[in-house]
């Protein structure tokens, strides 16, 4: 009777062996009948975008994107490759989805703010990128430097050089914190407020390097020209072997038709510093109001090396060329110019 149990109990188990090897192979017959898996196909746009198939990953993944249940990463990689393409808004719309799936997942977070102000939308950018903040306050990454800039778009001054102390790890209440904020002041085309930083750095921290020479480039902008001497005559005194200031100081003397106190300037700066080519510039420029066009010459040729693309250098050369009765030369150097300078503002229009 044990021996008919066990045998009937074999029997079973083997029966119900090859029930379970023919479901299995009914599965598998199935799974490649409906072709690869989700998974594949995430890796295989994955592998497109890796070697530059960007459209063919894209296609794969916007379809995986419409799959439910959703996959976390689908949406996240899927706005990674269309911010990459610089489509912004389908870049929008899969972080958007990115984070809907996962509300933790950080890096979506942060591109939807950076995407959302390439599109100009700064104020809908900045909740996003203050949620990075929140969750790395010592960050050195760009959402930082955005969030400073959508900060000074929405006039959230104290805010936006908060976020710039930030990035380059300075306390934001300091002198340095306030001659930082005014640099990019300046470079958002606010002199007051820019102006008015760097008093207050100078009022945190005098003798600040740097923050009279703001001040003096304030002071050029609004064509201050003796309140632009003042503050580079003082930026000197603090740091007399800043190339920089010397350029400054040749400007405003030439604005000022202070020929000689220009060259002598001038000379410093190119002493101090030979690779850069606003001194050679202006010092060419200068050369040519004080009739010594050879001198001149040897200066703009040397800046039209430097940098054979601007314009300035080639209206100058024509100036000295026609001072020394060389109009073939002139005419040469007039039509080089102005090319240029056509080429700039076409380049400035360009909506592309």
């Amino acid at each position: 009777m044990a021996y008919e149990f066990g045998g009937v109990c074999w029997a079973l188990m083997r029966g119900l062996s090859i029930s379970v090897c023919l479901l299995t192979a009914i599965a598998v017959t199935q799974t490649t009948a409906q072709g690869p898996s989700r998974a594949d196909e995430l890796k295989q746009a994955e592998n497109d975008i890796q070697r530059g198939r960007i459209a063919e990953g894209v296609a794969i993944l916007e379809k995986l994107n419409q799959t439910q249940p959703a996959m976390k990463s689908v949406a996240h990689d899927l706005g990674l490759a269309q911010y990459r393409n610089s489509k912004l808004i389908a870049a929008k719309e899969a972080f958007t989805k990115a984070i809907q799936d996962d509300p933790a997942d950080k890096e979506s977070v942060q591109m939807l703010g950076l995407t959302l102000y390439r599109m100009g939308q700064p104020a809908a950018a900045i909740p996003y990128l203050e949620r990075v903040r929140e969750w790395t306050p010592n960050s050195q990454t760009d959402a930082n430097y955005v969030l400073g800039l959508c900060y000074l778009n929405a006039q959230r001054y104290d805010d936006a050089r908060k976020s710039f102390a930030t990035q380059f790890g300075v306390q934001a209440d300091s002198g340095p914190a306030y001659l930082l904020f005014s640099d990019m002041l300046m470079k958002a085309n606010l002199p007051e407020l820019a102006a008015n930083a760097a008093h207050k750095a100078l009022q945190l921290l005098p003798g600040l390097p740097l923050a009279h020479f703001t001040l003096g480039e304030v002071a050029l902008f609004k064509s201050s020209v003796e309140d632009a001497l003042t503050e580079f005559e003082a930026e000197r005194a603090l740091d007399p072997g800043y190339a920089p200031v010397y350029d400054r100081l040749g400007d405003a003397y030439t604005r000022l038709e202070k020929y000689e106190e220009a060259q002598q300037a001038l000379m410093k700066a190119i002493s101090l510093d030979s690779s850069r080519t606003g001194p050679f510039i202006l010092m060419g420029k200068v050369l040519l109001r004080r009739n010594d066009g050879r001198s001149a010459l040897l200066y703009l040729r040397h800046a039209a090396k430097m940098d054979p693309n601007n314009y300035i250098t080639h209206t100058l050369l024509g100036q000295v060329y026609r001072s020394l009765g060389d109009e073939d030369n002139a005419k040469q150097e007039f039509e080089a110019g102005e090319k240029l300078q056509a080429a700039g503002e076409l380049k400035l229009d360009d909506p592309h």
